[in-house]
């Protein structure tokens, strides 16, 4: 194999995490760990370098306190375990930078502290601007921010310290389980420019219960059913469209229930936004399950809509937006009819929310805001918020009976991403995470895009709760969605053994047509920069080329070849809910293979133009 390509194999995360779990256990067997001199592991499953596990043996079965010591008192942590002979206490809420200390109580019994000493994490970069609430308020519930852009996961508490991170980039938004764990997105890319794989059920220390991974990857959001089965947003990669799927995953298996494709109720080309494009016709960001009316919501950003359909049957139950250019047909069956003062559709929203009254809440981006071309707004003249609608669905009407945002103007404008919360009646989380400005000036591109041009990135986060402002956090960055929660929950002990790898990836789309090429038997060329990063289930081809160039990577075995195109085209982006994975030079590309509907073993090849280039590479399925 040349030095002109890089060859790695990369383990799986869980298979990583069990590696280190098991010789951490070995070490507390091999050791004589009490109270008073316990086994501390440092970032012990490897993802959140503010975290730790804290192991050793009682003679009595007792319950241990674990309190991580704030810099106030008003910042500590606390969490009991219960009973046991054996602890393996994960340790949550360390700060960066920091020599942190953790009181460890036996259930009226003696205290220990330990010193674990954390380095920065952000590599001397301060991850926020500010945090304007009280530890009252807060109490030791931290806003977790999940990643939009090169910024990973955080999570802050009340006095503005950062008390929760990851180092992996696991996008989209985070939730907390009915059983304390974490979902969120996998950090394993399949598709450009952010479908990953799959989903994470982990631990806030970081362990990975679960990976369910998905043919047609995961986007955006995701839903916990009663039952614990998640409702998840994903694609056809087998199709021309885009983000215009939805499935109910089973949460033991991972295995595909029922499947939602919209466009056996909607019509693509219908209520185009302004960033509409035929592939992405919907860009749906949200899914809302409503047990009351049995039905689900999505937020399709492209339509400037709110679809609600049954949940059974499929069929279409009602749209909420501006019926500007929509046929009257639909408008007649299908829509709402503004009532009372103040009222104005949505536009471009994220995060469609079901209040327990039947209300729908959103995150009114207000992108563009109209359906007239000749109305669009300019970023300085715009505004984001959230809003609160009441509807009557018998008699088809839609009143605004709340909103936020529209008064702070172009400072609290977001064009793209962001979320709403709803808490209890009047208590509301407003999440303007795709704030962005050029030159001191509001900008126009995404934050995303604006970033590479060397625009200047926020988030604001604020909590509204009686009309009155309890909490605003800005930070540096572009951030997807914000959740409150707490670091330690009921439920939360840490299960030890080895991750599941769930579910199953899609077959990776081929190019059917033969390339005539030129054999070289060279290799790629050096200035290609080439990379292959393996997987046991997928691979990664990166490399650079320069832009027009007709590329196609090879897999060739002894009965097939499969080939893969590669674009070298520069590709207008109308939406970027994710930019993590965006370069900043548009000659690398990055091309993913999924192993699945692969068998044996397949030389790695690459056409440039009309010539054909060896790797030097074998991948095995």
């Amino acid at each position: 194999m040349s030095e002109q390509i890089t060859y790695k194999f990369t383990e799986h995360l869980i298979e990583q995490q069990y590696a280190a779990e098991q010789a951490m256990l070995a070490e507390l067997e091999a050791g004589n760990y009490t109270l008073d001199n316990p086994l501390v592991k440092y970032n012990a499953y490897l993802v959140n370098p503010l975290s730790a596990v804290v192991l050793f043996k009682t003679e009595e079965e007792t319950a241990i306190k674990v309190t991580v010591l704030g810099k106030t008192p008003q910042a500590n942590i606390y969490h009991t375990f219960p009973r046991a002979k054996t602890h393996v206490l994960p340790i949550v809420g360390l700060y960066s930078d920091y020599t942190n200390k953790v009181e460890i109580s036996a259930y009226q019994g003696r205290t220990t502290v330990v010193e674990i000493q954390t380095p920065d994490v952000y590599n001397g970069v301060k991850p926020v601007y500010s945090m304007e609430t009280t530890p009252e308020y807060l109490q030791d519930n931290i806003i977790l921010v999940s990643p939009a852009g090169e910024d990973l996961a955080s999570g802050f508490d009340y006095a503005g310290d950062a008390r929760w991170h990851m180092n992996v980039a696991c996008v989209f938004d985070v939730k907390r389980l009915k059983n304390g764990n974490l979902i969120m997105g996998s950090h394993r890319l399949i598709k450009m420019p952010y479908y990953m794989s799959g989903l994470y059920e982990i631990s806030p220390c970081g362990k990975i219960y679960k990976e369910y991974r998905l043919p047609g990857g995961y986007h955006h959001d995701e839903f916990e059913m009663e039952d614990g089965n998640l409702l998840v947003l994903t694609d056809d990669f087998q199709g021309d469209t885009v983000e215009d799927m939805c499935v109910l995953i089973d949460r033991n298996t991972g295995e595909i229930l029922k499947t939602w494709d919209y466009k056996k109720f909607l019509q693509p080309g219908l209520g185009k936004s302004g960033s509409w494009s035929d592939e992405d016709w919907f860009h749906n960001n949200a899914v809302w399950y409503d047990k009351n009316t049995n039905s689900l919501t999505f937020s399709g950003r492209h339509m400037d809509s709110m679809v609600n359909i049954d949940y059974d049957s499929g069929e279409l139950n009602w749209i909420i937006s501006d019926p500007t250019g929509w046929p009257q047909e639909w408008v007649d069956k299908y829509f709402f009819k503004p009532v009372g003062d103040d009222f104005e559709w949505q536009y471009e929203q994220h995060a469609c929310v079901i209040t327990p009254d039947g209300d729908v809440m959103c995150f009114d981006n207000h992108h563009y805001g109209s359906k007239n071309r000749d109305e669009y707004l300019s970023a300085k003249d715009s505004y984001s918020r959230g809003v609160r609608y009441k509807i009557n669905v018998k008699e088809r009407t839609i009143e605004q009976v709340w909103q936020y945002g529209k008064e702070r103007g172009a400072e609290f404008f977001s064009p793209y991403i962001c979320n709403v919360e709803y808490y209890n009646e009047g208590h509301y989380m407003i999440h303007s995470g795709g704030i962005a400005y050029m030159n001191g000036e509001p900008s126009e591109l995404l934050g995303a895009f604006a970033k590479q041009q060397g625009g200047d990135l926020r988030t604001i986060t604020v909590e509204i709760c009686n009309g009155k402002k309890e909490l605003e956090l800005q930070v540096p960055g572009n951030y997807y969605r914000a959740e409150k929660l707490k670091l330690y929950s009921d439920g939360i002990n840490l299960e030890l053994g080895k991750g599941q790898i769930l579910g199953k990836m899609g077959v990776t789309p081929t190019f059917d047509t033969d390339v005539p090429a030129e054999v070289t038997g060279q290799l790629l060329p050096e200035s290609c920069n080439a990379s292959v990063n393996e997987e046991f289930d997928r691979f990664t081809f990166k490399s650079r080329f320069e832009k027009g160039q007709l590329v196609m990577l090879l897999l060739e075995g002894e009965n097939e070849t499969r080939r893969y195109f590669i674009s070298t085209t520069a590709v207008p982006h109308l939406a970027m809910c994710c930019g993590t994975f965006l370069d900043s030079d548009e000659r690398n590309t990055r091309t993913m293979v999924n192993k699945a509907g692969l068998s044996g073993t397949y030389d790695v090849r690459v056409i440039i133009d009309d010539k054909k280039y060896e790797t030097g590479i074998r991948i095995t399925a």
